[in-house]
């Protein structure tokens, strides 16, 4: 009969636990208002976007894309947001066991002797005894704490796999802002190189007339500051050519070295660029999809600290064998078992839950500002980036057009000195302000691929990939 009990007593409180509900609000996204369109965006709002598109679609040249790929294969900082994903994964299931019945086993086996004095001598009694209890413990969650802690470890785990998700951004448009970068340093160095055997051949004609004694020695020494100053610029371009290539083989995940190059800076491809909806940019930031996974948190929060306000419903058994052997006739074996209903809540707790609640929702009022802060920032991202390619599209025509008559003038001012129509300070001038243009061009040049990443990056490039595909290339 008492076998029996159990199920019965189990039946009778399921209906209870079944019909409990769960406290706090239920959670609503804020109203954010967006405008209709990006500032500086030149083409009307449409559905298609750069960021559907995935990155080594944008980013076409083979070297840049194995380095990509490199990189989201061995960067570190993702391994550690891959880590924490799972600890916030495995902080779902702690949270998720307090619904579950609880059972524990305390297992025992012991001796004892004891002297016992008698009228003639003094006699012995030993003692022994094995047994074990099992205890089970089932909190009914009929005001819904459990459910909402649940929900509020289950937004966290979905915030860290958008914190991933962004790292894998980052890491994408990092690689090729640094590829860029390595690129005109290479340009710069190419250019000086050229301007070094330029001012070369330049000492060499002063001095060759400075020696048949038709000029002086002052465009000689002039030719020559102009020569060590190239080669002043050329050490410091490999320098800092090394340390672009030991900071992408960090990012990468390896040790320092040589960075393979691909297409050359003059030669990368200037891809379109869309923009779509501004609507859209909600679902394709994974910022603000984590930004949105904290309310949903923050709102759950306060929802368990509602519920601490009310009393932990549940049952608890416990069930037991005990065997005992002695001397002077206590020897047998028993059980035990007890099952039965807790109640337990808080009566006075100077104020401790009331300061909790408060905390949560002081918590959902940071989050929801932090979720507004974080749309605007993504406006503003997109915006630079739109005045960014729209403007350096009129300064990289300006320059072009500048080198070109720079180039020319170089020339000119060459041939009216051989021609003895001009001085040496004409061929020293123009050849001065030539190449700082051209390195100004190769900046430029590096500044709209670099906006094209910045704008990729803004708009949540690559949303629409799963995780699997991020490293597609191979």
């Amino acid at each position: 009969m008492r076998i029996d009990r159990w199920p019965r007593l189990t039946a009778a409180f399921v209906p209870l636990m079944l019909a409990g509900c769960v406290m706090g609000p239920d959670y609503e996204r804020p109203e954010v208002a967006q405008p209709g369109e990006f500032r500086s965006q030149i083409t009307p709002a449409d559905a298609n976007s750069l960021a559907d598109r995935a990155w080594w679609e944008v980013f076409d040249d083979p070297a840049l894309q194995k380095l990509i790929s490199q990189t989201l294969q061995n960067n570190n900082d993702l391994s550690v947001a891959v880590a924490r994903i799972e600890q916030a994964r495995a902080l779902v299931g702690v949270a998720k066991s307090e619904g579950l019945p609880q059972v524990n086993v305390d297992g025992f086996a012991g001796g004892q002797k004891s002297f016992l004095p008698t009228p003639d001598e003094i006699g012995t009694a030993e003692f022994a005894s094995v047994g074990g209890v099992i205890e089970a413990a089932w909190e009914f969650d009929i005001w819904g704490r459990i459910a909402r802690q649940t929900e509020a470890a289950r937004a966290n785990l979905y915030a860290q796999e958008e914190v991933r998700r962004g790292i894998m951004l980052a890491l994408v448009s990092d690689a090729a802002s640094g590829y860029f970068r390595l690129l005109q340093l290479d340009r710069e160095l190419a250019i000086a190189e050229e301007s070094q055997g330029v001012f070369n051949k330049t000492h060499e004609l002063f001095t060759l007339r400075f020696e048949a004694g038709r000029d002086s020695r002052l465009p000689v020494e002039r030719a020559k500051a102009a020569l060590d100053s190239t080669g002043a610029r050329i050490a410091d371009l490999k320098r800092q050519i090394a340390e672009q290539e030991n900071a992408l083989s960090v990012l990468a995940g390896g040790y320092p070295h040589a960075i393979e190059r691909g297409q050359p800076l003059t030669a990368q491809r200037m891809p379109e660029t869309p923009v779509g909806l501004t609507t859209d940019l909600i679902k394709r930031r994974p910022d603000i999809r984590r930004a949105e996974q904290d309310m949903i948190r923050a709102n759950a929060q306060i929802g368990a600290a509602i519920a601490d306000f009310y009393p932990r419903i549940g049952l608890s058994t416990l069930a037991g064998v005990i065997g005992v052997n002695g001397q002077g006739g206590l020897d047998g074996t028993f059980g035990l078992w007890q099952a039965g209903l807790g109640l337990a809540g808080p009566l006075f707790t100077g104020g401790r839950l009331e300061s909790i609640y408060n905390e949560r929702k002081a918590y959902w009022d940071e989050s929801v500002a932090q979720y507004r802060q974080t749309i605007l920032v993504a406006f503003r991202e997109t915006s630079d980036a739109l005045t960014a390619q729209q403007t350096l599209v009129e300064r990289r025509a300006s320059l072009e057009s500048q080198v070109a008559a720079m180039r020319q003038a170089v020339e000119l001012a060459d041939t009216r000195y051989r021609a003895g129509r001009a001085s040496y300070f004409e061929v020293i001038e123009a050849q001065q302000q030539l190449f700082p243009a051209e390195a100004e061009l190769a900046r430029v040049q590096e500044a709209q691929l670099v906006a094209v990443v910045s704008l990729y990056k803004a708009l949540g490039g690559g949303w629409n990939l799963d995780d699997a595909q991020w490293n597609r290339p191979g």
